[in-house]
Protein backbone atom coordinates (compact mmCIF):
# COMPACT_ATOMS: atom_id res chain seq x y z
CA UNK A 1 0.00 0.00 0.00
CA UNK A 2 3.00 2.31 0.37
CA UNK A 3 3.22 2.47 -3.42
CA UNK A 4 -0.24 4.05 -3.56
CA UNK A 5 0.41 6.58 -0.80
CA UNK A 6 0.93 10.09 -2.24
CA UNK A 7 3.51 12.52 -0.94
CA UNK A 8 0.84 15.22 -0.69
CA UNK A 9 -2.81 15.73 -1.53
CA UNK A 10 -3.24 18.30 -4.28
CA UNK A 11 -6.43 20.27 -4.90
CA UNK A 12 -7.48 17.58 -7.37
CA UNK A 13 -8.10 15.22 -4.44
CA UNK A 14 -10.81 17.51 -3.09
CA UNK A 15 -12.86 17.84 -6.28
CA UNK A 16 -16.22 16.06 -6.13
CA UNK A 17 -15.32 12.49 -7.21
CA UNK A 18 -18.36 11.93 -9.43
CA UNK A 19 -18.03 15.36 -11.05
CA UNK A 20 -14.32 14.68 -11.64
CA UNK A 21 -15.19 11.37 -13.29
CA UNK A 22 -17.59 12.94 -15.79
CA UNK A 23 -15.16 15.76 -16.63
CA UNK A 24 -12.41 13.22 -17.34
CA UNK A 25 -14.87 11.06 -19.27
CA UNK A 26 -15.84 14.02 -21.48
CA UNK A 27 -12.16 14.81 -22.14
CA UNK A 28 -11.49 11.20 -23.10
CA UNK A 29 -14.44 11.22 -25.50
CA UNK A 30 -12.75 14.06 -27.37
CA UNK A 31 -9.54 12.01 -27.39
CA UNK A 32 -11.41 8.96 -28.69
CA UNK A 33 -13.06 10.66 -31.68
CA UNK A 34 -10.06 12.81 -32.60
CA UNK A 35 -8.20 11.84 -35.81
CA UNK A 36 -5.67 14.65 -35.88
CA UNK A 37 -2.18 13.32 -35.15
CA UNK A 38 -0.73 16.56 -33.77
CA UNK A 39 -3.77 17.19 -31.54
CA UNK A 40 -3.56 13.64 -30.13
CA UNK A 41 0.14 14.13 -29.36
CA UNK A 42 -0.47 17.44 -27.59
CA UNK A 43 -3.35 15.92 -25.61
CA UNK A 44 -1.15 13.05 -24.46
CA UNK A 45 1.58 15.43 -23.29
CA UNK A 46 -0.96 17.55 -21.39
CA UNK A 47 -2.47 14.46 -19.74
CA UNK A 48 0.97 13.31 -18.61
CA UNK A 49 1.68 16.80 -17.27
CA UNK A 50 -1.60 16.75 -15.32
CA UNK A 51 -0.66 13.38 -13.83
CA UNK A 52 2.72 14.71 -12.72
CA UNK A 53 1.35 17.96 -11.27
CA UNK A 54 -1.96 16.82 -9.76
CA UNK A 55 -1.38 13.26 -8.59
CA UNK A 56 0.81 14.27 -5.65
CA UNK A 57 3.09 11.26 -6.19
CA UNK A 58 6.87 11.30 -6.41
CA UNK A 59 8.63 10.98 -9.75
CA UNK A 60 9.95 7.53 -8.82
CA UNK A 61 6.50 6.14 -8.12
CA UNK A 62 5.04 7.72 -11.25
CA UNK A 63 7.78 6.21 -13.40
CA UNK A 64 7.06 2.82 -11.86
CA UNK A 65 3.32 3.16 -12.46
CA UNK A 66 3.81 4.44 -16.01
CA UNK A 67 6.28 1.72 -17.00
CA UNK A 68 3.57 -0.73 -18.21
CA UNK A 69 2.23 1.96 -20.55
CA UNK A 70 5.44 1.69 -22.59
CA UNK A 71 4.58 -1.93 -23.35
CA UNK A 72 0.97 -0.96 -24.07
CA UNK A 73 2.15 1.76 -26.44
CA UNK A 74 4.42 -0.62 -28.36
CA UNK A 75 1.94 -3.51 -28.54
CA UNK A 76 -0.96 -1.30 -29.63
CA UNK A 77 1.04 0.50 -32.30
CA UNK A 78 2.78 -2.59 -33.68
CA UNK A 79 -0.47 -4.35 -34.61
CA UNK A 80 -1.63 -1.45 -36.77
CA UNK A 81 1.85 -0.72 -38.14
CA UNK A 82 2.58 -4.28 -39.27
CA UNK A 83 -0.83 -5.20 -40.64
CA UNK A 84 -2.55 -1.90 -41.49
CA UNK A 85 -3.51 -0.74 -44.96
CA UNK A 86 -1.84 2.06 -46.90
CA UNK A 87 -0.74 3.25 -50.32
CA UNK A 88 2.77 4.55 -49.58
CA UNK A 89 4.56 1.25 -48.89
CA UNK A 90 7.78 1.45 -46.86
CA UNK A 91 8.55 -2.25 -46.39
CA UNK A 92 6.80 -5.56 -47.04
CA UNK A 93 7.55 -9.16 -46.17
CA UNK A 94 4.93 -11.87 -46.47
CA UNK A 95 1.74 -10.80 -44.73
CA UNK A 96 3.58 -7.92 -43.03
CA UNK A 97 3.24 -4.64 -44.86
CA UNK A 98 4.42 -1.39 -43.32
CA UNK A 99 3.16 1.76 -44.99
CA UNK A 100 3.27 5.44 -44.13
CA UNK A 101 -0.44 5.43 -43.32
CA UNK A 102 -0.30 2.32 -41.13
CA UNK A 103 2.75 3.65 -39.26
CA UNK A 104 1.22 6.96 -38.25
CA UNK A 105 -2.23 5.50 -37.64
CA UNK A 106 -0.62 2.96 -35.35
CA UNK A 107 1.06 5.76 -33.42
CA UNK A 108 -2.24 7.65 -33.29
CA UNK A 109 -4.04 4.61 -31.90
CA UNK A 110 -1.35 3.97 -29.31
CA UNK A 111 -1.38 7.62 -28.18
CA UNK A 112 -5.13 7.42 -27.66
CA UNK A 113 -4.73 4.21 -25.67
CA UNK A 114 -2.02 5.66 -23.42
CA UNK A 115 -4.09 8.85 -22.98
CA UNK A 116 -6.94 6.73 -21.60
CA UNK A 117 -4.53 4.94 -19.30
CA UNK A 118 -2.89 8.12 -18.01
CA UNK A 119 -6.17 9.88 -17.24
CA UNK A 120 -7.60 6.72 -15.71
CA UNK A 121 -4.54 6.45 -13.52
CA UNK A 122 -4.92 10.09 -12.49
CA UNK A 123 -8.52 9.46 -11.47
CA UNK A 124 -7.75 6.26 -9.58
CA UNK A 125 -4.79 7.71 -7.69
CA UNK A 126 -6.68 10.83 -6.58
CA UNK A 127 -10.09 9.33 -5.77
CA UNK A 128 -11.33 7.23 -2.89
CA UNK A 129 -13.74 4.57 -4.24
CA UNK A 130 -16.05 4.91 -1.25
CA UNK A 131 -16.53 8.66 -1.74
CA UNK A 132 -16.92 8.17 -5.50
CA UNK A 133 -19.99 5.97 -5.09
CA UNK A 134 -21.38 8.20 -2.34
CA UNK A 135 -21.05 11.17 -4.71
CA UNK A 136 -22.82 9.23 -7.46
CA UNK A 137 -25.69 8.49 -5.10
CA UNK A 138 -25.96 12.02 -3.67
CA UNK A 139 -25.15 14.32 -6.60
CA UNK A 140 -26.13 12.14 -9.57
CA UNK A 141 -28.94 10.14 -7.93
CA UNK A 142 -27.56 6.69 -8.53
CA UNK A 143 -30.00 4.21 -6.89
CA UNK A 144 -28.57 3.11 -3.52
CA UNK A 145 -29.10 -0.55 -4.38
CA UNK A 146 -26.40 -0.21 -7.05
CA UNK A 147 -24.16 2.17 -5.14
CA UNK A 148 -24.02 0.09 -1.98
CA UNK A 149 -23.58 -3.08 -4.04
CA UNK A 150 -20.40 -1.66 -5.56
CA UNK A 151 -19.20 -0.43 -2.16
CA UNK A 152 -19.78 -3.87 -0.63
CA UNK A 153 -17.92 -5.54 -3.50
CA UNK A 154 -14.92 -3.23 -3.09
CA UNK A 155 -14.84 -3.72 0.68
CA UNK A 156 -14.94 -7.52 0.27
CA UNK A 157 -12.04 -7.74 -2.19
CA UNK A 158 -9.35 -7.80 0.56
CA UNK A 159 -11.30 -10.54 2.36
CA UNK A 160 -11.52 -12.67 -0.78
CA UNK A 161 -7.79 -12.17 -1.42
CA UNK A 162 -7.01 -13.20 2.16
CA UNK A 163 -9.13 -16.34 1.79
CA UNK A 164 -7.29 -17.14 -1.43
CA UNK A 165 -3.96 -17.00 0.40
CA UNK A 166 -5.37 -19.09 3.25
CA UNK A 167 -6.53 -21.73 0.77
CA UNK A 168 -3.13 -21.69 -0.94
CA UNK A 169 -1.27 -22.21 2.36
CA UNK A 170 -3.66 -24.98 3.39
CA UNK A 171 -3.06 -26.86 0.14
CA UNK A 172 0.71 -26.48 0.55
CA UNK A 173 0.57 -27.91 4.07
CA UNK A 174 -1.43 -30.87 2.78
CA UNK A 175 1.25 -31.54 0.21
CA UNK A 176 -0.99 -31.09 -2.82
CA UNK A 177 0.88 -31.39 -6.12
CA UNK A 178 -0.50 -30.35 -9.49
CA UNK A 179 -0.05 -32.10 -12.80
CA UNK A 180 1.50 -30.29 -15.74
CA UNK A 181 -0.48 -28.81 -18.61
CA UNK A 182 -4.24 -28.42 -18.83
CA UNK A 183 -4.90 -31.07 -16.19
CA UNK A 184 -2.98 -29.02 -13.65
CA UNK A 185 -4.97 -25.89 -14.50
CA UNK A 186 -8.22 -27.86 -14.11
CA UNK A 187 -7.09 -29.18 -10.72
CA UNK A 188 -6.29 -25.66 -9.49
CA UNK A 189 -9.69 -24.38 -10.60
CA UNK A 190 -11.45 -27.30 -8.93
CA UNK A 191 -9.58 -26.91 -5.64
CA UNK A 192 -10.04 -23.13 -5.47
CA UNK A 193 -13.38 -22.34 -7.13
CA UNK A 194 -15.79 -24.36 -4.99
CA UNK A 195 -14.47 -23.31 -1.53
CA UNK A 196 -14.13 -19.64 -2.50
CA UNK A 197 -17.56 -19.61 -4.12
CA UNK A 198 -19.15 -21.25 -1.07
CA UNK A 199 -17.55 -18.71 1.25
CA UNK A 200 -18.73 -15.83 -0.97
CA UNK A 201 -22.31 -17.13 -0.93
CA UNK A 202 -22.27 -17.41 2.87
CA UNK A 203 -20.84 -13.89 3.18
CA UNK A 204 -23.42 -12.46 0.78
CA UNK A 205 -26.19 -14.09 2.81
CA UNK A 206 -24.89 -12.56 6.04
CA UNK A 207 -24.67 -9.12 4.41
CA UNK A 208 -28.24 -9.43 3.12
CA UNK A 209 -29.52 -10.35 6.58
CA UNK A 210 -27.59 -7.45 8.15
CA UNK A 211 -28.97 -4.93 5.64
CA UNK A 212 -32.50 -6.18 6.22
CA UNK A 213 -32.02 -5.92 9.99
CA UNK A 214 -30.93 -2.29 9.52
CA UNK A 215 -34.16 -1.52 7.65
CA UNK A 216 -32.45 -1.03 4.28
CA UNK A 217 -35.40 -0.71 1.91
CA UNK A 218 -34.99 -0.17 -1.82
CA UNK A 219 -36.60 3.05 -3.01
CA UNK A 220 -36.85 4.75 0.36
CA UNK A 221 -35.14 8.07 1.07
CA UNK A 222 -31.86 7.73 2.87
CA UNK A 223 -29.29 9.70 4.80
CA UNK A 224 -25.55 9.16 4.30
CA UNK A 225 -22.73 8.87 6.79
CA UNK A 226 -20.31 10.45 4.29
CA UNK A 227 -21.72 13.65 2.82
CA UNK A 228 -20.38 14.86 -0.53
CA UNK A 229 -21.11 18.19 -2.19
CA UNK A 230 -19.90 20.62 -4.83
CA UNK A 231 -17.27 23.25 -4.07
CA UNK A 232 -15.31 26.01 -5.76
CA UNK A 233 -12.76 23.45 -6.87
CA UNK A 234 -15.38 21.84 -9.09
CA UNK A 235 -15.88 25.16 -10.86
CA UNK A 236 -12.11 25.49 -11.24
CA UNK A 237 -11.92 22.07 -12.89
CA UNK A 238 -14.92 22.86 -15.09
CA UNK A 239 -13.14 25.94 -16.44
CA UNK A 240 -9.61 24.57 -16.47
CA UNK A 241 -10.14 21.32 -18.34
CA UNK A 242 -11.87 22.84 -21.41
CA UNK A 243 -9.19 25.54 -21.37
CA UNK A 244 -6.44 22.93 -21.50
CA UNK A 245 -8.18 21.08 -24.32
CA UNK A 246 -8.55 24.32 -26.26
CA UNK A 247 -4.89 25.13 -25.65
CA UNK A 248 -3.89 21.69 -26.94
CA UNK A 249 -5.97 22.20 -30.07
CA UNK A 250 -4.59 25.68 -30.81
CA UNK A 251 -1.00 24.68 -30.12
CA UNK A 252 -1.42 21.64 -32.39
CA UNK A 253 -2.60 23.94 -35.19
CA UNK A 254 0.00 26.68 -34.91
CA UNK A 255 3.02 25.17 -33.13
CA UNK A 256 2.79 21.42 -33.74
CA UNK A 257 5.51 19.26 -32.23
CA UNK A 258 4.97 16.81 -35.05
CA UNK A 259 2.12 16.60 -37.53
CA UNK A 260 1.01 14.15 -40.19
CA UNK A 261 -1.87 14.11 -42.59
CA UNK A 262 -2.95 11.15 -44.72
CA UNK A 263 -1.75 11.55 -48.30
CA UNK A 264 -4.42 12.77 -50.72
CA UNK A 265 -5.51 9.97 -52.99
CA UNK A 266 -5.40 10.77 -56.68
Amino acid sequence: MELFTPQKETWFYHVNPAFKFFIIFAALLITLFNRNFAFALHLLLIYILLLVLWSGYSSRKLLLLLAPFVLIFISTASTMILFGKGDVIWWTWGIIKISEESFFRGLLLSMKTVSFGVMGLLFVLTTKPLLFFYALMQQFHLPPKYGYSFIAAIRLLPTVWEEFHTRTNALKIRGVRYKAGMKGIYERIRLYAVPLLAQSIRRAQRIAVAMEAKQFHIGSSRTYYYATSYSRLDAVLLLLMPGLLLFAYISAQYIPIFEWQPPIQQ
